[in-house]
């Protein structure tokens, strides 16, 4: 059983990039690219996203954990699921992380055979993984 993962992105590039840093830090896991438009442009697709969570998930019951770049990807994202069979829905989590930071966290976590909670702990906790470098606040200035 593992979890599979789904970068959604307003660019194919920027997704395709985030895949490609995930997989070569966590080369067995299931991450799908689910980036830009289908006429090759900026935005979100819910045909595209729809099409990576059935990808990603690979039906053992441990589903599929999906990330975003920006918020307005949240929106298509979030129908995308609603209208997945009820069966996969239930198996699928949208985590609301920083897209790089999150999607490598994710990625090694899955690699050990951690469960889906595990999974969006991980990418969850990217939020405050940068380290003692830059500002955290306006009140630092």
């Amino acid at each position: 059983m593992s979890v599979g993962i789904v970068l959604v992105s307003h660019s194919a590039q920027l997704a395709a990039g985030v895949l490609e840093v995930a997989q070569q830090m966590a080369p067995g896991v299931r991450i799908v690219a689910a980036g830009g438009m289908e006429d090759g442009g900026i935005g979100t697709s819910f045909d595209t996203i729809t099409a990576a969570v059935q990808q990603a998930d690979d039906g053992d019951g441990d589903g599929v954990v999906l990330l975003y770049d920006l918020g307005s990807g949240y929106l298509t994202t979030e129908t995308a699921v609603e209208f997945l069979e009820p069966e996969l829905g239930e198996r699928v989590t949208i985590v609301d992380t920083p897209f790089v930071e999150g999607a490598v966290s994710a990625a090694l976590t899955a690699s050990f055979g951690a469960d889906r909670k595990a999974v969006v702990s991980a990418a969850l906790e990217a939020r405050t993984a940068n380290g003692p470098g830059g500002v955290r606040s306006v009140d630092e200035m």
